[in-house]
């Protein structure tokens, strides 16, 4: 069974007088430990996608499914449960708290949902920011880190709370091509050796290059769907 279905979705927007088209009736099915790219110009309809699949926002018409869930089943508060426990955002901006260290800044997930004891949430913190190399930095300042390690703790903090799928829009955009190659490497081991779930919304053919799978988007509809061998 697929982690993730979407069948016949569609969503449209109303913008002044006009109705915009923005998913026109798409169908994906996801499998846990893709690598997964979502491509196409501007106004193609990726963000939406990737909105949908992180339920931030509902379809217009269709159903979504995570692992034999219809998501239209669920309420509002459900819906915002449901994404807090199993769906984590890596941001092009890092979106890091200044005023709090490496390790605090991964903690944070955990401190707002209050399930762990203080022990359990450093260790749990201590584990992923040492996945993503940074165990010797754990007690600094986003101030002191270069922007490729600002991402290496975003990410850390999104797999913290081992996510069903970890979505990024455009998550290289603020990095050169050598920082972001370093960056992609990681999140490649990571998806590897965990069976991470990552889907990207990308405009950068280095991340479309390293995806096993390339879904193309054009005026809201999914125009060619490529995997590549492993």
């Amino acid at each position: 069974m697929p982690l993730l279905e979407m069948c016949k979705v569609t969503r449209q927007y109303t913008k002044g007088n006009q109705v915009v088209h923005a998913l026109r009736g798409v169908d994906l099915a996801i499998d846990k430990g893709a690598f997964l790219s979502i491509v196409g110009p501007s106004g193609s309809g990726k963000s939406t996608l990737l909105n949908i699949i992180g339920c931030l926002d509902a379809p217009s018409s269709g159903e979504v499914i995570y692992n034999g869930q219809p998501l239209r089943a669920m309420s509002e508060n459900g819906l915002a449960d449901y994404r807090k426990n199993h769906i984590a955002f890596i941001f092009q901006s890092f979106n890091l708290i200044p005023v709090l260290t490496v390790r605090e800044n991964v903690e944070l997930p955990l401190v707002i949902e209050r399930k762990w004891t203080r022990r359990q949430m450093q260790d749990k913190a201590m584990a992923v920011i040492t996945a993503v190399e940074l165990g010797d930095m754990a007690d600094r300042l986003p101030k002191e880190l270069s922007g490729g390690q600002e991402q290496r703790v975003a990410i850390a903090r999104a797999l913290v709370k081992q996510p069903l799928v970890v979505l990024a829009d455009e998550p290289t955009a603020n990095l050169d091509s050598k920082t972001a190659e370093n960056v992609i490497s990681i999140m490649q081991r990571l998806n590897r050796e965990q069976q991470t779930t990552f889907v990207f919304s990308t405009h950068d053919r280095m991340m479309e290059q390293h995806a096993n799978r390339v879904v193309t988007l054009r005026d809201g509809l999914i125009a060619s769907d490529t995997r590549k061998e492993s």
